[in-house]
Formats: C-alpha cells, sequence, structure tokens
C-alpha cells in the first residue's frame, strides 16, 4: 500500500470515529455540561488516555514497531511473530500491575494530577471513583496497541484505525442504557469506557488471527530484542507522549481555576484534536511503517521523499483547519454545543479556549510528521530531549498566562509548547542529515498559506455580513449556517489551492493509486 493510500484509509476512518466522537459529545455536553460531574469525569478519561499515548499508542509503538519491520526484512514473517510473542509477554504483566498500582493510590494520583479538586470534595470523590473504574482501560488498549502496530507493519491500516469508532460507540449507547443502573451518567460513561476498551482489543486480536498473527502467551523472556524494545520505549515514554503531557499540565493548572474551566478546555480541544486525529495521527500511523521498512533496505532518499510528501499533506489541511477555528469559534461551538446544560456564556469560554488552541494545530500536526523520522531510526531519545523544552514552555507559559487570561492562557501556552516542539523537531533532522525541505515543499508552502488567507477572508464575511440572522433561528437555521460555513470554507479553499497551484487533482490520482504487489522479503 502507498503512503499516501494509507493515510487516506486511515484518516477516513478517523474521520468516521471523530464523528461519532462529536455525537458521543453532544450527549455528554448535554447531561453533564460544564459542572462537578464533567470536570471529574474528564479527568477520568484524561488520565488512562494520557498513558495509553505514553505507554501504547505512542511509546510502545514506536519502539515496537521498527524492530518488528526490520526483523521481517531482515529474517523473514516468523522471527517477527516470534518478536511480537516476547513482548506480549511483557507488557500484558506491566500494564496490569501498573494499573492495579494506580487504582489503589488513585486519591494521591488524583491530588497530584488534579491539585486544584482538594479544596471541593465532590469534586475530588467524583474524580477518583470515575478515574478508578476507567483506569484498567489502559491494559486492554495497550494490548490493542501490540496488535494495531503488527497489523500496520504488514500494511493492514484499517483494522487499527477503526478501533476508535468502537468505543465512541460504546460510550453513545451506554450513556442512556447504563445511566439508570451504574448510579448516573458519570458512571455509566466511567464504565462504557472500560467496556469499549475490551471490544477495541477483541477486534484488533481477531484481525491478527485472521492473517496469520495470533499470539499465544507465553512466560517472559528478556531477549535481545525485547531489552532493545526497552531501550527504545522508556524514552519515548516521555518524547511520543509530548503533546499529551502537555495537555495533562493544562489539567492541573485549570484546576485551579474556578469550576468549568476543565470542562471548557475538554471541548475546545476535541474541536482542535479533529485535525490532529484525522491529519497528524493518519500520517504518523502510515508515515512510520513505510520509512522503517525503506530505511531498512538502505533507500534513504526516498525516505526523505516520503518525508517532506507527508509534510507538504499535513500544511494542506492544517492551515486552513487552524485558520478556521481561528476565523470562527463561537459559532462552532454554540451551534454543536449550546443546548441543555451547555449554556451561551460556556459556549463563550470555550470557543476563547478553542482559538487559543488553533493557533498551535499546524503544529500538532506537523510534530506528528516529523517525529516518525526519529523513531524509525530507532532514536527515541531525541525527541524526549525536546519534549522536554516544549513541556517547559508549556508549563511556564500556562502558569504565567493563566494570571491575565484564565483557561485561555493555560489553551495558548500550550498551542505556543506545540509549535516549540515542531521546529525544533526540524532543526534536529536537518542538522543531521535525515531531513531537507525539498524545492516542492518550499514552492507549495507558500501557496498553500494563499489559499488558506483567502479561505480565513471568505468565512469572515459569511460569519459577520450573510448569517448573523440564521444564527438567531431555531436549531435548523443554526444547522444550516454550520453548513454554509463548512461547506463555503472547503469549496473556498479547494478553488483557491488550485488556483495557486498548492495541489493538483492528477497528483490525487497518482497518490491514491494502488502499486503493483510485490513480495515481502523473507517470505
Amino acid at each position: 500500500m502507498s503512503l499516501f493510500r494509507a493515510i487516506a484509509t486511515v484518516g477516513s476512518l478517523t474521520m468516521l470515529s471523530r464523528i461519532a466522537g462529536f455525537v458521543r459529545d453532544l450527549l455528554i455536553a448535554r447531561y453533564l455540561g460544564a459542572g462537578v460531574l464533567a470536570d471529574a469525569f474528564f479527568v477520568s478519561l484524561r488520565l488512562p488516555n494520557f498513558f495509553r499515548s505514553l505507554f501504547a499508542e505512542g511509546a510502545f509503538t514506536a519502539g515496537f514497531l521498527p524492530i518488528f519491520a526490520k526483523t521481517e526484512a531482515a529474517e523473514g514473517r516468523a522471527a517477527a511473530k516470534e518478536f511480537a510473542e516476547q513482548a506480549l509477554s511483557i507488557l500484558l504483566p506491566v500494564t496490569f500491575i501498573f494499573s492495579a498500582l494506580a487504582q489503589i493510590a488513585m486519591p494521591a494520583v488524583i491530588f497530584i494530577l488534579a491539585p486544584g479538586f482538594a479544596d471541593d470534595a465532590d469534586r475530588f470523590d467524583l474524580a477518583v471513583l470515575l478515574t478508578t473504574i476507567t483506569f484498567p482501560y489502559l491494559v486492554f488498549i495497550s494490548l490493542a496497541a501490540l496488535y494495531g502496530a503488527m497489523l500496520n507493519s504488514v500494511g493492514r491500516f484499517a483494522a487499527m484505525a477503526a478501533t476508535p469508532i468502537l468505543l465512541n460507540l460504546t460510550m453513545i449507547a451506554g450513556l442512556p442504557l447504563l445511566s439508570p443502573y451504574a448510579g448516573g451518567p458519570g458512571q455509566a460513561l466511567a464504565w462504557s469506557v472500560l467496556i469499549g476498551g475490551m471490544l477495541q482489543f477483541l477486534w484488533l486480536a481477531n484481525e491478527a488471527r485472521r492473517v496469520g498473527l495470533s499470539l499465544p502467551l507465553r512466560l517472559p523472556r528478556l531477549s535481545g530484542k525485547v531489552r532493545q524494545l526497552f531501550r527504545l520505549v522508556l524514552p519515548a515514554a516521555i518524547g511520543a507522549g509530548a503533546t499529551q503531557v502537555n495537555l495533562i499540565v493544562g489539567l492541573m493548572l485549570a484546576s485551579l481555576l474556578p469550576t468549568g474551566a476543565v470542562s471548557y478546555l475538554f471541548y475546545a480541544d476535541r474541536l482542535n484534536q479533529l485535525t490532529v486525529g484525522v491529519v497528524g495521527v493518519a500520517i504518523a500511523t502510515a508515515l512510520l511503517p513505510t520509512i522503517a521498512a525503506q530505511l531498512a533496505r538502505g533507500e534513504t532518499e526516498a525516505a526523505i521523499a516520503n518525508q517532506n510528501r507527508a509534510l507538504e499533506f499535513g500544511l494542506l489541511l492544517s492551515l486552513p483547519a487552524a485558520a478556521a477555528l481561528i476565523a470562527v469559534p463561537f459559532p462552532i461551538i454554540s451551534i454543536l454545543f449550546q443546548r441543555g446544560e451547555f449554556d451561551i456564556a460556556t459556549a463563550q469560554a470555550t470557543a476563547d479556549a478553542l482559538l487559543a488552541y488553533a493557533i498551535g494545530l499546524p503544529g500538532y500536526v506537523l510534530a506528528r510528521s516529523l517525529t516518525p523520522s526519529f523513531h524509525a531510526r530507532q532514536d527515541t531519545t531525541t525527541p524526549v530531549r525536546l519534549a522536554l523544552v516544549s513541556i517547559a514552555v508549556n508549563l511556564g507559559g500556562g502558569a504565567l498566562l493563566m494570571q491575565w487570561l484564565d483557561h485561555v492562557g493555560l489553551a495558548l501556552a500550550t498551542a505556543v509548547a506545540a509549535i516549540v516542539n515542531t521546529l525544533l523537531l526540524g532543526i534536529v533532522l536537518r542538522r543531521r542529515g535525515h531531513w531537507h525541505m525539498d524545492a516542492r515543499l518550499k514552492s507549495r508552502g507558500w501557496r498553500i498559506l494563499a489559499a488558506t488567507l483567502v479561505m480565513a477572508a471568505a468565512l469572515f464575511v459569511l460569519d459577520r455580513f450573510l448569517l448573523p440572522g440564521w444564527y438567531a433561528g431555531g436549531d435548523v437555521p443554526r444547522l444550516a449556517a454550520l453548513v454554509v460555513l463548512v461547506a463555503g470554507g472547503i469549496a473556498v479553499y479547494l478553488a483557491a489551492a488550485l488556483a495557486f497551484k498548492a495541489t493538483r487533482p492528477a497528483e490525487w490520482k497518482a497518490m491514491l493509486r494502488k502499486p503493483p504487489k510485490s513480495q515481502p522479503a523473507g517470505s
């Protein structure tokens, strides 16, 4: 599968997941609003997801996949599968023990990561209860990450990309179905997260079995490859999770602000992460196995070329997305969420946070396009050092800016930290000779920026002069206004991009064309 066919596969399924996620968030906003229960639930959701990014989809995949790809290229599929069995024998007990210890120490964990909750007994107790329920999700999603990394390495991207859909559908169903029996909507959502993790693991384990990659349990053994995996995973636990670390820093600081700040940041980040998930995650998921295999075969220039095309693709989609969120944040938030417990004041506070987050959106996406170049070369230490710089920027900037901008200052600090991290990644890769910006990327970057500015101007005109009357109507005209904003923005951007030659239809056809089949090495 070509790089861009893989990106298209992962991106389209991720888009379906995000749509299901928005339906989920609409239900959460309606039932929980932005009060004590919502703050407690979002903490319970954030913590296992944070450790998931560090232990599972972030660090583990970054360390496991290059070794798996190199082993398959040099020794064949059977040897790669044996390495995966050894990795599973270590991953399962480590995540199980960690999860158990975290549950036992949950009051202390919440006190450390959400210190502001300590002054509010209701929020604190709810956060402890709900996080105790959700935390074992880490075990199942870690196992799912192992199976997903194997499937991605052999070109089966769809199964892993579809797993978030299962989680979102489980939460959508669990909210109304479990609330009468679980003690309320907060507990129902927490149990749904755990059940969703189980379903994700079972789904991927079955897909792996279908392609001959089932993994029997064996006793743990520290083979040479497993020790190498640990050397890669431990530093990557910080480097690959830099964005999540920054979000946790924001969570800690937000807990010190008045009730509602945690929820404002959560809802805003959900919209901001739409592009990061659909574009950034898709690029990173497809790029790592692609360039890892190319580097294993000595195809350095091909790997650099794919790196540039991935950056071009990231700019093509992240710049207009960021501009749209900056230009019209309030209509988007208000139309999507303002109903039930989510009132106009909550909508405005959330929109302010969204604007600040959106400033760093290209940084989030491009960082996910650059980091695989380090991981494919089995360098997980350098991203750690660069991540620590961005975390320091986020922590210091957030603590300073929240004094004047409250929760908006936290979002802005996170955005600046993302940009700093991206710049540092690019500078280091360039100095090492592992990446250089080719002429096409330089030319296309300016053309994409020009098309983005045209689109932003069009959105400004629509929002200020043509749609205010629709905003004042009921749900139908308001939703119609959102459709006009989205469709109008996309149409103007595509027209401008084609006019400025920022992209060409023929290139998309070529990128998505299925390449001829080839036999894997060692088969």
